[in-house]
């Protein structure tokens, strides 16, 4: 039985810049338009296959299970992604060079654990290639997201924007959290589709940027130290990490605890990514559901709503937003 994420196709290709369909037989289905969806609408835009799920699963499985409409747009296949089933490694980009229409089906069953039934490719399954990490030549292949027109690639998000009428978007940050080409191309090209869309009226209230709480990281300092599986045995010091953030400059913090068997569920989905004897499930099993189920976020455009504690973070990512009203003139004149 194929899990029930839907896919779209995306529109048809335009020319290519100077910077720089899913396997089963089934018709690709598209949101109607934005009067027939909840009234809150959440779009994540993610690199890779198991971007998602790693770090946004708990808040996606969240507000799927509250009734929010969860959009997911994944700009690549992740063809040049490790393989950790021996049995699967001629797919690899070396070899038979499948491994992105394998991490199609992966990805669909991770939506399905998470509950997500609106997935789409930037501009197709296959439009752009993953671009493997920073300085290598796969970086220059002609089909490598980080070589995407940056306004071709994000006018495709602004269909999808257009259509669905999201008033919260989820990337990343300018680094892309950790340096990938691959990230730091999906922020671009969010960012910019949230440009052309405020052009059009139709931008997203708010972009949060996925985050780390520097409390958080040295928590984990001190937790994992005596773990077997510890991800920073090398880290004497934590500006030496590519990614945490002052807790001060945190917006959002979801508490979304009761959905770590979904995130995990949707992890365990990417078998070609993240093994069996992953470092992440070795410390899930340790530290229980909050590491697994709390994830952060950084405002980086829109007003902060409502929150508690020392720095007021939201616990909610429509926090402040009158998700019942129309947002601007042209979803009132009903205009896709």
């Amino acid at each position: 039985m194929w899990p029930t994420c839907r896919y779209a196709s995306g529109t048809a290709a335009g020319p290519r810049g100077t910077r720089g369909e899913p396997t089963r037989a089934a018709a690709t289905v598209r949101v109607a338009g934005v009067t027939t969806l909840p009234d809150r609408r959440l779009l994540l835009v993610h690199a890779h296959p198991d971007d998602e799920s790693i770090g946004t699963g708990s808040t996606m499985a969240h507000y799927a299970a509250t009734g929010a409409h969860v959009t997911l747009v994944t700009c690549t296949l992740g063809e040049e992604g490790e393989i950790h089933v021996p049995e699967l490694a001629g797919l690899a980009a070396a070899e038979a060079d499948q491994l992105g229409g394998y991490r199609i089906a992966e990805l669909a069953a991770a939506c399905a654990a998470l509950g997500v039934t609106d997935h789409r490719f930037l501009g197709g399954a296959g439009r752009y290639r993953d671009s493997g990490m920073m300085g290598l030549a796969t970086n220059e292949h002609p089909r490598a997201f980080w070589q995407a027109d940056l306004d071709t690639a994000a006018g495709y998000l602004v269909e999808i924007m257009r259509e669905v009428r999201p008033q919260v978007l989820v990337t990343y940050d300018e680094n892309g959290f950790y340096g990938h080409p691959d990230h730091i191309q999906a922020h671009r090209v969010a960012m910019r589709a949230v440009e052309l869309a405020r052009a059009e009226g139709f931008a997203p209230a708010k972009v949060y940027w996925t985050a780390m709480p520097i409390s958080v990281l040295e928590a984990g300092l001190t937790h994992f130290a005596d773990s077997a599986d510890n991800p920073f045995a090398d880290v004497t010091d934590l500006s030496e990490l590519p990614f945490g953030t002052p807790d001060k400059d945190i917006a959002a913090r979801i508490d979304a605890t009761d959905q770590h068997a979904a995130k995990e569920a949707a992890m365990r989905a990417h078998a070609t990514q993240i093994p069996d004897n992953s470092w992440l499930y070795s410390i899930a099993g340790n530290f229980g559901s909050e590491f697994m189920g709390v994830e952060y976020f950084f405002l980086a455009v829109g007003e902060k709503g409502p929150g508690s504690g020392p720095y007021g973070w939201e616990d909610d990512l429509f926090a402040g937003l009158d998700t019942t009203a129309p947002r601007d003139a042209a979803t009132a004149a009903g205009h896709r």
